[in-house]
């Protein structure tokens, strides 16, 4: 059987198709967890200590020996998507004063979920297009871009806005696991060499454990809105980070491919809640958002890429 081959075709599927699982065993058995205990309901239960790991993996491979190019590029596109969600939650929360909209056909929309999904770009996606689209030294860009892995920039964000006080501590603890892997991966190349490979290994892991915290009823809200909402991914922070990459020397190539939502996006909400329960109520709805925003991005930034680099390409012949 080709399991892997086959959740491959689908757009973020190694975070979306294990998020959809637990959700359909938490939706028949929501128990379930406790029922079973031990290992089993640990897993279930255990999202944040798996993405704890998973982010000391991912800070290993960010090479703080970048070239000036690199870091310039990866600084201006890592900018211009923090940028692009700070204007939105400022904005946003002039319209959503309590947070989240409670009826209506934007039911469920937060500032949280807004600023989630802006504010990190699927890195696998932004390379594949920026090898077959654009120049090859800006592919290493994605090192600096993925310092947005994880809470801290979107906790950062919701707190410069406004909509939101942590505590320092809590600052430190949502960013310390990025910079432990980052000083390992720079201190010895071969932890480097052992730690980036277990990256794409615990995605579906860590998804599945978060999807167990769901239900079908939560996940049928991110529907419309959260397609509309991928779109409006696409669309805002594109503007600025074709503007950032011109910027730098580029030709909005780059700038577009990582105008997207990355699949680690979808666990931010879970643990913002983690560690300020008032973020709770929004979880269910702006997680389901976040995954349809993963999936709507997916698609339709290679096609908009694809399109913007044949039109640059058709204007220079």
């Amino acid at each position: 059987m080709k399991i892997k081959q086959t959740i491959d075709k689908i757009p973020g599927g190694m975070m979306v198709i294990p998020l959809f699982l637990g959700a359909i065993i938490n939706t028949i058995d929501p128990t379930i967890a406790k029922t079973y205990g031990s290992f089993t309901g640990a897993w279930m239960t255990g999202a944040m200590s798996i993405m704890a790991v998973f982010y000391i993996c991912m800070g290993s491979t960010i090479d703080l020996k970048s070239t000036p190019y690199i870091l310039r590029k990866g600084g201006a596109l890592l900018g211009a998507k923090l940028l692009t969600g700070a204007i939105l939650a400022i904005v946003a929360s002039k319209f959503i004063p309590n947070g989240m909209v409670d009826s209506g056909i934007f039911a469920g929309l937060s500032v949280l979920a807004i600023v989630a999904s802006m504010n990190d770009t699927n890195g696998g996606l932004y390379m594949a297009l920026m090898g077959q689209f654009g120049r090859k030294v800006d592919v290493a860009a994605y090192s600096i871009m993925s310092l947005e892995s994880g809470p801290f920039f979107t906790m950062a964000t919701l707190g410069v806005v406004g909509l939101a006080a942590f505590p320092w501590q809590t600052f430190v603890g949502a960013i310390l696991p990025l910079i432990l892997g980052m000083i390992l991966g720079n201190l010895d190349k071969d932890l480097r060499a052992f730690l980036s490979p277990a990256i794409p290994v615990m995605v579906p892991f860590f998804a599945f454990a978060l999807g167990c915290g769901l239900n079908f009823q939560s996940l049928l809200k991110g529907g419309i809105l959260g397609i509309f909402m991928g779109v409006a991914v696409v669309f805002f922070s594109g503007i600025l980070l074709v503007t950032a990459d011109k910027l730098t020397g580029g030709n909005g190539v780059a700038g577009l491919s990582a105008a997207s939502t990355a699949g680690n996006a979808v666990a931010i909400p879970a643990a913002l809640a983690a560690i300020d329960h008032t973020y709770e109520p929004m979880v269910p709805t702006a997680t389901a958002l976040l995954a349809t925003c993963v999936i709507v991005t997916a698609i339709l930034v290679p096609i908009v890429t694809s399109w913007y680099a044949k039109r640059i390409n058709a204007v220079k012949e």
